[in-house]
């Protein structure tokens, strides 16, 4: 199927205008026009409305940890935004090298839907930064939808959160980031966890499964395959084996 263009957008968008006009009553039944949007992202069956994603930044974070998620729930057309929040704003240096520009202060969020945690080297340092962790323990208590990657979990648990509810971190740093959380009930052979509106998940990739079981949890399991598809990626729906654990000697 071709590409709408601007000229077939306005023409559809015109030709719905005409038929409400002459028929006011019927004019649910007539709102469907062509996206302007090109093919490579879907829109889900069932649709509740634009949810804001807020992905905390601070110095020395993963790059993919932040990007994977941001890039599999772009790929549901229309349902998200994503602010940058961190505990100032401006530039933010990630592990790799590349900046990031932080939008808003965690203490004036917005309204947030999904706060995103990520991980990196940065959080070595910063489960010691009583401010970072008090002001994201209050944005995470009041946002429906928490989740945490790779030792981003590290951060989360500090905050209490996680006590004693299951969760799971990246494997090769598994020993550092569960002692920030002694209370927590951490699981080692898991690739990600869901815990009523906490999600944590495994090492740096496996944020991108765990974002696809965001979206099945948040539409449906067509929107999530279709949102992979449209990413060409193979998706690892399944969210408790995880082959690194036994790789780093966590499971027999």
């Amino acid at each position: 199927m071709p590409k709408p263009t601007r000229r077939t957008f306005i023409h559809a968008l015109a030709t719905v205008t005409l038929a409400a006009l002459a028929n006011p009553g019927t004019i649910q039944a007539q709102t469907t026009v062509p996206s302007p949007s090109g093919p490579d992202t879907t829109t889900p069956t069932t649709a509740v409305g634009k949810r804001t994603v807020g992905m905390v930044l601070f110095e020395g974070f993963q790059c993919l940890d932040v990007f994977g998620p941001i890039e599999m729930l772009s790929m549901v057309r229309g349902q998200f935004t994503f602010v940058m929040l961190a505990e100032k704003t401006g530039p933010i240096r990630s592990s790799q090298g590349p900046v990031v520009i932080a939008d808003r202060t965690l203490t004036d969020p917005g309204e947030i839907d999904i706060l995103i945690v990520p991980g990196g080297m940065g959080t070595r340092r910063e489960v010691n930064n009583p401010g970072l962790i008090t002001t994201m323990k209050t944005l995470a208590v009041a946002t429906p939808h928490v989740a945490s990657v790779c030792t981003g979990s590290a951060l989360l648990a500090r905050t209490g959160l996680l006590d004693p509810k299951p969760a799971t971190s990246n494997k090769r740093a598994y020993a550092w980031a569960t002692s920030q959380g002694p209370a927590v009930a951490w699981v080692a052979e898991a690739h990600w966890v869901e815990t009523g509106k906490y999600l944590t998940s495994s090492g740096i990739y496996a944020a991108m499964d765990m974002a696809l079981g965001l979206i099945e949890r948040l539409f449906d399991r067509e929107t999530a395959e279709k949102a992979a598809q449209s990413a060409e990626y193979e998706w690892h729906s399944d969210a408790h084996p995880d082959p690194f654990a036994k790789l780093n000697g966590l499971v027999p």
